[in-house]
């Protein structure tokens, strides 16, 4: 029996089984494809600098330097760091008895005038005591063997997360030392009568995302420091936590903002009170940013790199988050730039075709009856 004999609906009933069986393997083996697909990224955005200096040297001993680079400039950073977030969280807890104080006189007596949940008034001396208490008297002790279970299972989560972390390195070795021969063979794999429109394609998709990448690291950068110098200017003691969080949040649009000034008016009533002076120049350091963020940083580093309107980043935003979570709010400006792409190449071919230019037309309208 030949491939033409087979009737069409058994042909597509066997591709359609074929694709989902295919899409079920994959899900299923998503914690196996996670550690590669991370891995190519950083390979992905690794890989100028290690060609760069594989001019020079040989291209293992270049990895070999990059990744010596990157170490060192963690470890230098942490040796800043850690000792000034050791501060600043030490003054973080020693808020605690504000914060135990505000939950007294405040929110527990609201929620005592107000509704019929009771809470347990707290003290300093006797915090794990009263959380002890109020949950055997409230809490089965089947509650805590699930809670333990829950621990449990996070704390093998934590190992295979330590494993993932020293496999990832590997994996991104490996995809860089045989980088250029992988693309080379993926690029054979096109057949030919599309083969230069597609690598053109990907090119240009390839300079979009890499120099959205690299504005996007200055902007981090550099909008952390705005808010940080100005959080420390203005007294807040949580001020280098608050402003390098919101920075590096800012990878995502509008979340470093949002999540950095909640926390800065929150940590700002604790430590100030109702002072409106200061509330005041905390709103006005993240208006500062703001301001900062989209009129100076983004249009001097990132321009016109994606393409997109502040409508369509809001939008790709939230159909990231709608889509797949967090990870789809991190994704979703440079997938949107590659579609911003391939779309533009789409409309392109579409003012070519014999509909635009009115050589055919679509009579659906011309028929009588």
């Amino acid at each position: 029996m030949t491939a033409q004999s087979i009737d069409p609906f058994f042909r597509r009933l066997f591709i359609t089984v074929a694709i989902v069986i295919g899409l079920v393997l994959l899900y299923a083996m998503t914690p196996v494809i996670m550690p590669f697909l991370c891995a190519f990224v950083l390979a992905y955005l690794f890989n100028p600098l290690v060609k760069k200096l594989s001019k020079y040297i040989k291209r293992w001993l270049a990895i070999i330097v990059v990744y010596s680079a990157i170490t060192l400039s963690m470890a230098l950073l942490l040796w800043w760091l850690v000792p000034t977030l050791w501060h600043q969280l030490q003054a973080a807890w020693n808020y605690m008895p504000k914060i135990l104080s505000w939950y007294n006189d405040f929110a527990r007596e609201w929620f005592i005038n107000n509704t019929r949940i009771r809470l347990p008034e707290l003290e300093i001396k006797g915090f794990s005591e009263t959380l002890v208490g109020y949950m055997q008297t409230h809490y089965r002790f089947s509650d805590a063997s699930t809670w333990m279970s829950q621990i449990l299972a996070s704390s093998m989560s934590f190992v295979n997360s330590a494993g993932l972390i020293v496999l990832v390195p590997i994996l991104t070795f490996y995809f860089l030392f045989n980088w250029d021969q992988r693309i080379l063979s993926w690029q054979m794999a096109i057949p030919k009568a599309y083969s230069k429109k597609v690598i053109s394609i990907a090119r240009e998709c390839d300079r979009a995302l890499m120099e959205f990448v690299k504005g996007q690291l200055l902007v981090m950068v550099l909008l952390g420091v705005i808010y940080a110098v100005q959080l420390q200017l203005i007294g807040l003691e949580l001020g280098l936590i608050i402003g390098m969080g919101a920075g590096i949040a800012s990878f995502v649009p509008y979340l470093g903002f949002g999540l950095g000034f909640i926390a800065s008016i929150i940590a700002g009533l604790f430590q100030f009170g109702m002072d409106w002076v200061q509330l005041s120049l905390i709103v006005g350091a993240f208006l500062v940013g703001q301001a900062a963020e989209g009129y100076i940083l983004q249009p001097l580093l990132l321009g016109d790199k994606i393409g997109l309107s502040p409508l369509w980043v809001i939008f790709a935003v939230l159909a990231g988050a709608s889509l797949l979570g967090f990870v789809g709010m991190l994704i979703a400006l440079p997938v949107s730039a590659v579609l911003n792409v391939l779309f533009r190449h789409l409309y392109n071919y579409y003012r070519t075709t014999d509909l635009y230019q009115g050589r055919k037309q679509l009579n659906l309208f011309d028929k009588k009856g």
